[in-house]
C-alpha cells in the first residue's frame, strides 16, 4: 500500500489545506540547484578552512564540534520535519536514536563490554539498528497518532522517560553503565588512526546531506502535502477522506529512521552509549537545539545544532565574560541564549530575516566581539566572540524592534499611569 492511498481520494483534495503551510515548509520547496550550490559552496569552506588555520584548532573545530553539530543536526532534523509538516512536536526522537546506538551496540561488540557481546559485523549492526528503530518508530507513532497538541508532547516525553530507565535498569543490554568498545566499519579507522575523526566528519556530512535531500523531497511528495494538510486542519482532511492516523503514524516512522541514522553517527563518533546519553537532559538538549535553529525550516537543525555544540565547547573563552562562566553554569548560558532569541525571533535563528536590522546588528556584534576575542585568547576566543556578540546583537534588535512596534502601547500605558498618580494625590488633597 502506498503512502498516498491511506485513505486519500487524490492529490488535488490534499492541496486546498496544504496551501496554508507555514513558512518552513515554503522554504523548503525552493529550487534543488541552489541547494546544491549551497551545499558545495560549504565543502570549499570547509576545505578552505582546513588549509589555512592551525593544526591544534583547525582539527578541534572540524574533527569535533562540526562533527558533532551536523550528528545533532540530524537528529534535530526528525524533530524539525514533524514540527514543520506534521504539526507534531515529538520529545521521543533522542529515545529512539540512543535505542539504535544500544542495537549496534549490543549486536558487534566482543566480549570486553556489557551486553549481549554478539560479535557481528559492524554493518550488519547498522541494518539491524536501523530496522529495529523503524519499526519501534511506527509501533509508537500508531500508540501517539491520535493525540495531538499537549497530550502529543506528553505521550512523547514518556517513551523518553520509559526508554532511559529501560536500558539502565536491564543490565543484560546495558545497565547504567552502558556499552563501550563498539567495533565500526574499516573506513571509519580505529580511534588511534590520525586520519579517524576527519573520515567519522566527512561521514556525517554525507549522511546530513542525505538526510536534508530526503526530507525535502517527501515534503513535495503527495504524502507531504497530504501531511501538510493534516497539520493545517486535521478535520477537514478526515472529511476529504484522509486517515489522519495513519499519516501521522507515517510520519513518526520517517522521523524515527532519521533518528536511527543520528544514532548510528553517534556509537560511530564515540565507540560507547549509555542511558544518560538519553536521559531527560539529552532530550531538553535536542529540544533546544531545535528551537534556537527554528522548528518551522529544516535548515535550522544543523544551524542550532553548531551554536549548541560551539557554545558548549567555547563557552569559557568568551572575552569580558570568562572569569564568570564556568562550565557548570553552561546551562544558564545557554537558557539565556534562548530566552534572547525566543523574545527576539520566535522562528529562531532562520528567521532573523523577519527582525529588521537584526542580521545587521548580528553581523555587527559577531565581528566586533570576535576580533577581541581572537586578540585575547586566540581561535577559540574569537569563535566563542563571535557567537555571543551576534546573539547579543540579535536581542538588541529584537528589542528596539519590540519597542518599536508598541511604542505607542508603551506611551498609553505610561500616560495612563502618570493620570493615576496625578488623580491620586488630588483626591489625597482633597
Amino acid at each position: 500500500m502506498s503512502l498516498t492511498g491511506l485513505g486519500g481520494s487524490g492529490d488535488g483534495a490534499a492541496e486546498a489545506p496544504a496551501q496554508r503551510r507555514g513558512g518552513g515548509a515554503a522554504a523548503l520547496s525552493g529550487d534543488p540547484r541552489r541547494v546544491a550550490l549551497i551545499m558545495l559552496a560549504v565543502l570549499a569552506v570547509v576545505g578552505v578552512f582546513q588549509a589555512l588555520t592551525p593544526g591544534p584548532f583547525r582539527h578541534y573545530f572540524v574533527d569535533v564540534v562540526l562533527t558533532q553539530s551536523l550528528v545533532l543536526g540530524v537528529a534535530a532534523a526528525s524533530i524539525v520535519f514533524l514540527s514543520a509538516f506534521g504539526g507534531m512536536i515529538s520529545l521521543a526522537q533522542v529515545f529512539l536514536y540512543g535505542a539504535c546506538g544500544f542495537v549496534i551496540g549490543n549486536a558487534v561488540t566482543t566480549g570486553e563490554s556489557k551486553g549481549l557481546n554478539l560479535g557481528w559485523n559492524p554493518w550488519l549492526g547498522v541494518l539491524l539498528g536501523v530496522g529495529i528503530t523503524t519499526a519501534l518508530g511506527f509501533l509508537l507513532g500508531i500508540v501517539a497518532s491520535r493525540s495531538s497538541g499537549l497530550y502529543y508532547l506528553m505521550i512523547t516525553l514518556a517513551y523518553g522517560v520509559i526508554g532511559n530507565y529501560f536500558f539502565g535498569q536491564v543490565t543484560v543490554l546495558s545497565g547504567f553503565g552502558g556499552v563501550n568498545q563498539v567495533r565500526t566499519p574499516g573506513f571509519i579507522g580505529e580511534p588511534t588512526d590520525a586520519t579517524n575523526p576527519e573520515r567519522m566528519f566527512y561521514t556525517a556530512l554525507v549522511v546530513s546531506v542525505a538526510v536534508y535531500l530526503l526530507l525535502r523531497y517527501v515534503s513535495r511528495t503527495p504524502f507531504g502535502l497530504a501531511l501538510q494538510g493534516v497539520r493545517d486542519d486535521p478535520v477537514r482532511m478526515n472529511s476529504l477522506g484522509y486517515n489522519v492516523a495513519m499519516h501521522r503514524t507515517w510520519a513518526f516512522t520517517l522521523a524515527a529512521f532519521v533518528a536511527s541514522l543520528a544514532g548510528v553517527l553517534y556509537v560511530w563518533e564515540r565507540r560507547a552509549i549509555d542511558p544518560a546519553t538519553i536521559n531527560l537532559g539529552g532530550i531538553l538538549d535536542l529540544l533546544v537545539i531545535a528551537v534556537i535553529g527554528g522548528v518551522l525550516v529544516l535548515e535550522g537543525a544543523w544551524l542550532g545544532a553548531f551554536i549548541f555544540v560551539a557554545v558548549e565547547n567555547y563557552v569559557r573563552n568568551v572575552v569580558f565574560l570568562n572569569n564568570w562562566i564556568e562550565e557548570a553554569r553552561f546551562r544558564t548560558i545557554v537558557g539565556a541564549m534562548v530566552l534572547i532569541l525566543v523574545l527576539a525571533c520566535p522562528d529562531g535563528v532562520v528567521g532573523l530575516r523577519k527582525v529588521r536590522g537584526a542580521l545587521p546588528m548580528a553581523i555587527v556584534g559577531g565581528a566586533i566581539w570576535g576580533a577581541v576575542g581572537g586578540i585575547e585568547e586566540g581561535a577559540p576566543g574569537a569563535v566563542a566572540g563571535v557567537i555571543v556578540g551576534a546573539v547579543s546583537g540579535i536581542g538588541a534588535a529584537g528589542l528596539v524592534s519590540w519597542l518599536a512596534g508598541h511604542r505607542d502601547s508603551a506611551v498609553g500605558a505610561w500616560a495612563k499611569l502618570l493620570a493615576t498618580g496625578r488623580a491620586g494625590r488630588v483626591a489625597a488633597g482633597n
